[in-house]
């Protein structure tokens, strides 16, 4: 399957996992995808829901992956996908974990820290880099945020 097809699925995963997040929550899915292809976690975000501000859907899958991949912590060649462009937080996360690669849906113009606003996982002064294709399904990711906005909205 060429690189593409595999981030189109991995997104496609996200878009699943977006269904987790919580009735309040901005609807944003993730999921960890092992090296050999293996799910280890999806997660929607849940911060609304359980009152925690860290709770979001990538630091939500991140924490279910690493209890199921290697030492404990480190997800070296894993993928995270996410429907969202991650913000600081979550991409400091990344960082901090060894993501090897990150595929997104929608930019995030406002908050984005992979390259919209900052670029928190390609910073030369990181100990880590991760690979990144944003984009990736974008319009299927940005219409879970437009139609869960819309009656705040209007």
């Amino acid at each position: 399957m060429a690189l593409l097809d595999a981030e189109r699925a991995a997104v496609g995963l996200a878009l699943e996992a977006a269904g987790l997040s919580g009735p309040d929550d901005v609807p944003v899915g993730a999921a960890v995808i092992a090296p050999d292809g293996a799910v280890l976690a999806m997660a929607g975000n849940r911060r609304e829901a359980s009152g925690d501000p860290t709770a979001h859907a990538e630091v939500l899958a991140i924490r279910e992956a690493t209890a199921a991949f290697g030492d404990g912590w480190r997800l070296e060649g894993c993928t995270l996908a996410v429907t969202l462009e991650p913000c600081a937080m979550c991409a400091g996360a990344l960082v901090s974990a060894r993501i090897g690669h990150l595929v997104f849906g929608a930019f995030e113009p406002k908050t984005g820290a992979v390259g919209s606003v900052w670029d928190v996982v390609r910073d030369p002064r990181v100990t880590h880099r991760v690979t990144v294709r944003g984009g990736v399904r974008e319009a299927e990711c940005a219409a879970l945020l437009t139609d869960f906005f819309a009656p705040h909205r209007s």
